[in-house]
């Protein structure tokens, strides 16, 4: 049986939830970021009190995320024999230079990316996607149009998802890479 249909693992949420005052509980993961966050509620499904395994990200990120894959798909065809540029550390912690065809293939994908971007090739929108076959609750992934995701973002997505007053903007966004300062 799924544990978060569990009611003792719910009441155990809840009860949790009760004490930390929140209607939610992050889950530790070292992705969690400002623009990334897994969490924990409680809420309903066909009837029945479940918990939501959640992955809330901006839409940025989420533009990001599908670019960069496009652009790994377009590499894959260049160069047959790419699997993933895997970035590997000596015993110092310090990154080992990459072989001159990663560093090729890197280019590649850089060069993707930016002429993806350029003529905006790909377009994202604000999404809920639900997974019932989830192996801990129901799994949710959702995307939303904020620059990040902190305290006030979740409460108020959870707060509307449960009362079913969550509107999603069906708009069609795309965005740039910021320049990071060197």
């Amino acid at each position: 049986m799924n544990p978060g249909f569990d009611p003792n693992t719910i009441e155990a949420l809840k009860a949790e939830l009760k004490s930390l005052n929140q209607p939610y509980k992050l889950i530790p993961d070292q992705e969690n970021s400002d623009e990334y966050v897994n969490f924990y509620f409680l809420g309903m499904y066909e009837g029945k009190e479940v918990i939501y395994d959640a992955a809330l990200y901006t839409l940025r990120l989420h533009h990001s995320s599908e670019v960069y894959e496009l652009a790994e798909h377009e590499a894959a065809k260049k160069f047959p024999d790419f699997n993933g540029i895997r970035y590997e550390e000596d015993e110092n912690g310090n990154l080992l230079p990459l072989t001159s065809e990663e560093e090729e293939v890197g280019w590649f994908i850089t060069e993707i990316i930016m002429e993806i971007e350029e003529e905006e090739t790909v377009k994202v929108q604000e999404f809920v996607d639900l997974d019932t076959h989830h192996d801990y609750g129901i799994g949710l992934d959702a995307a939303l149009n904020v620059e990040f995701i902190d305290d006030a973002v979740i409460r108020k997505f959870v707060q509307e998802f449960n009362d079913d007053t969550l509107i999603l903007d069906d708009t069609l966004y795309t965005f740039q890479s910021e320049e990071e300062d060197v």
